[in-house]
C-alpha cells in the first residue's frame, strides 16, 4: 500500500492506495487529461479497466487537495490567510514534542542542563550558534550545553536571526514570514519592516510563496524555545527574532550548479548584511547533520565501523564551519552528492555567507558537543547533531 499525506495539511484527509492503483500517480504530471490517463494506465496494466476506477481515484485525490489545481490553491490561500490573521505563530509542537506548560518546560531544561557535561571554556560572546533541531528527548543535553555556553551572547543580542531547515522547501531557497514566533514563555518580537526589505531584495512573491511552511516547521521552533528560555534565565526581555527558512540545495547538487551563482539568494544575503550592520546580531543555524541507516533508505546498518567513518566526515564538515569556510562546507557535501543527507546543508551555508560581510574578522569556531541520536528501534539508523559557537 502507498500512504499519501500532505505535509501542509490543507485537509485532514490521508489516503492509502493499493500498490497497483498507485501506478496512476506518475501519470498526473499535468500533460494528460482524464481520458489520456485512463488510456495510459490500461496500457501499463496490459488490460482494460473501467474508467470509473480512474475517475474515483482522481476525485479522492482532489478531495484531499493532493492535486495541484484550483481547489488546492483555494485551500492554501484560505489557510495562509488564517495563519497571517493570527496575532502570532503558535507553537506547533507544544504538548506534543515538549511540555506546553512553562514550569514543566523549565524543569525539563534544568534536567538536561544537570545531565550535560559542564563547559570547559569561559562565557562566550561570539556571533553565531549551530544548534540542533532534533526533538528534545534525543538532543536535550546538546541543546543545553550550547545554549548555556552562549547565554551571555544571547543576553547582549539586539537581534537574533535563526536560519532553519525548511523540510518542505524543495522549490524555495528562502521563505520569510512577518509573524512573530510564540513559545510557552511568551512571544518573541518580530521585525516586519526588516522582513519586507529582505523580501523586496529576494523577490516578494518568492519570499512568501511557501510562507505556510512556517506554521508547522519544527526547525526554527525548537531553537526559538531554547532562545526564549535563555533570555528568561538571564532576566532579560527577549529581543526581536528574524525567522528564515532555508530550502533544499538539491537542484545545485544534481545539476552541478552552485548557490553562489543564485542572484536572488546573493541579494538576500547582501541586504541582510547591510540592514544589520552595526547591530549586535546573534545568528543561529538550527540544524541537524547526517541522516543515515535503513530508516533513511540506506541498505546497510550503522555498525561501529560506519559510525566511525561518519564521525570522521562530520568532523571535517564541522572544521569547515568553525573556519567560516562556506565554500569548503558546500564542496564536501556536494562532492558525495549529499549521500549522508545533511539536514543543515542550506541553513549553515547561508548563515556562513551572511557572517562573512565585508570588513568582518574571519570566523573562529568552537565545538561544544557532538552526538549520534538513534533513529530506529534497532539502533541501526542515526541522526548526528552538533553544538558549535562561532566568534
Amino acid at each position: 500500500m502507498w500512504y499519501l499525506r500532505d505535509p501542509l495539511r490543507l485537509t485532514e484527509q490521508q489516503l492509502v492506495m493499493p500498490q497497483v492503483l498507485a501506478q496512476i500517480l506518475p501519470l498526473l504530471d499535468g500533460t494528460r487529461d482524464e481520458a489520456a490517463i485512463h488510456q495510459e494506465f490500461c496500457r501499463q496494466l496490459g488490460e482494460w479497466i473501467d474508467v470509473a476506477i480512474v475517475q474515483n481515484t482522481l476525485a479522492r485525490l482532489d478531495e484531499a487537495c493532493l492535486l495541484e489545481n484550483e481547489r488546492a490553491q483555494q485551500a492554501m490561500a484560505g489557510q495562509l490567510a488564517a495563519f497571517r490573521g493570527q496575532p502570532h505563530r503558535q507553537p506547533a509542537l507544544a504538548n506534543l514534542s515538549y511540555p506546553g506548560d512553562p514550569a514543566a518546560l523549565r524543569a525539563l531544561f534544568r534536567q538536561y542542563a544537570a545531565g550535560s557535561r559542564p563547559g570547559t571554556t569561559p562565557p562566550w560572546t561570539g556571533r553565531a550558534i549551530v544548534s540542533p533541531h532534533i526533538d528534545y528527548q534525543r538532543g536535550g543535553p546538546v541543546y543545553a550545553r550550547v545554549w548555556q555556553q552562549a547565554a551571555e551572547a544571547v543576553a547582549e543580542a539586539e537581534l537574533v536571526v535563526i536560519f532553519g531547515t525548511d523540510h518542505n522547501g524543495a522549490n524555495n531557497l528562502i521563505t520569510l514570514t512577518r509573524q512573530a514566533y510564540a513559545t510557552p514563555f511568551g512571544v518573541l518580537p518580530a521585525v516586519p519592516a526588516l522582513v519586507d526589505r529582505l523580501a523586496e531584495a529576494y523577490g516578494p512573491e518568492k519570499a512568501f510563496a511557501a510562507e505556510l511552511n512556517h506554521r508547522d516547521e519544527h526547525s526554527i521552533e525548537l531553537s526559538a524555545v531554547w532562545l526564549h528560555y535563555t533570555f528568561e534565565q538571564a532576566g532579560r526581555e527577549a529581543c526581536p527574532m528574524l525567522p528564515v527558512l532555508c530550502g533544499s540545495f538539491y537542484r545545485f547538487v544534481a545539476n552541478g550548479d552552485h548557490p553562489a551563482g543564485d542572484e536572488a539568494l546573493s541579494a538576500f544575503i547582501h541586504t541582510l548584511q547591510q540592514e544589520t550592520a552595526g547591530k549586535k546580531v546573534l545568528a543561529v543555524a538550527s540544524v541537524d547533520f547526517a541522516h543515515v541507516g535503513p530508516n533513511f533508505g540506506d541498505d546497510f546498518p550503522m555498525d561501529q565501523a560506519r559510525r566511525a567513518w561518519l564521525t570522521t566526515g562530520d568532523k571535517s564538515l564541522i572544521a569547515a564551519v568553525n573556519q567560516g569556510d562556506h565554500a569548503r562546507f558546500y564542496q564536501e557535501i556536494a562532492a558525495i552528492q549529499d549521500r549522508n543527507r545533511i539536514c543543515g546543508f542550506s541553513s549553515i551555508y547561508t548563515m556562513l555567507r551572511y557572517l562573512q560581510a565585508p570588513g568582518r574578522e574571519p570566523l573562529r569556531g568552537l565545538e561544544v558537543a557532538y552526538d549520534h541520536c538513534p533513529a530506529d528501534a534497532e539502533d541501526t539508523s542515526l541522526v548526528s547533531i552538533a553544538g558549535l559557537l562561532l566568534a
